[in-house]
């Protein structure tokens, strides 16, 4: 089976770097999956996509090394299982509050006997190839998302999850459960702190470490606290701040815009 590199330089504590994915177009996801991500991340819960789309860009990253994550919609093992059988490489899991949610996302990214995961991989066998029913197991990620209320409070029982190989960060749900805007990347001390309790707590469990950024400057300062792996931006994000940035120094003759702008 095609191993997920991915998942590999995790488990051996090296670190990488991510796109996301939130345009359903098939030649902007194979262009940015070339550049020399180690992953990307087609988003199902908050882009412009459904699973219908995941038949054409999947296919179109699948000529990179990047490793093909997608964040399901939601906690539903046929969401996640349907992402896996057309070829994910791994589940990203949005709003994950307690250890019972995140046995369920586990069980459901697992053929038995160590999960759920009804077989029938119809494009994840051609893209993994041989081997891929008695090795899936061993090389689909399967990743918590941690951002809520509960999550933070649970936050111990749910990073030593059997099977559980990764913890992402919303940067902005996280805000919103500490009762700050939805900032995304923030300074604020309650924030950081949290994120810093989460680093940690995975740290502790043997699991890798990830979080949600739009730019260079929050990778850079993530990447120097030690995750495992963080999201420079979105395809949406890259193709606006350029526009944004060129359009400006155009007209004004000034330097880039610094406005963040896209998810």
């Amino acid at each position: 089976m095609r191993e997920n590199s991915a998942l590999r330089a995790w488990r051996e504590g090296r670190q990488t770097v991510g796109c996301w994915l939130s345009l359903a177009n098939a030649y902007s996801a194979e262009a940015l999956s070339r550049l020399g991500f180690d992953w990307v991340c087609l988003d199902l819960q908050h882009g412009l996509l459904d699973y219908s789309d995941l038949t054409h860009l999947l296919p179109a990253v699948s000529g990179s090394d990047a490793t093909p994550l997608v964040r399901v919609p939601w906690n539903e093992p046929y969401e996640i299982m349907k992402a896996l059988d057309a070829g994910a490489y791994g589940v990203i899991v949005p709003m994950v509050n307690d250890r019972e949610e995140a046995a369920r996302a586990v069980s459901a990214c697992r053929y038995p006997p160590d999960g759920n995961r009804s077989f029938g991989p119809i494009r994840g066998a051609l893209y993994g190839g041989r081997g891929y029913a008695s090795e899936a197991n061993g090389q689909i990620a399967c990743i918590a998302m941690i951002e809520t209320r509960r999550g933070l409070d649970n936050l111990a029982e749910i990073v030593t999850t059997p099977g559980l190989d990764a913890v992402y960060i919303g940067p902005s749900d996280l805000a919103l459960a500490l009762g700050l805007p939805a900032t995304g990347d923030t300074d604020h001390p309650e924030h950081a702190a949290a994120v810093a309790a989460i680093l940690e707590a995975c740290r502790s469990a043997g699991i890798a470490a990830g979080i949600h950024t739009s730019s260079l400057e929050y990778t850079r300062r993530y990447l120097d606290a030690g995750f495992h792996f963080v999201t420079l931006g979105s395809d949406a994000g890259f193709m606006m701040r350029a526009a944004a940035d060129d359009l400006a120094s155009l007209r004004t003759g000034r330097g880039p815009n610094p406005e963040k702008t896209g998810y």
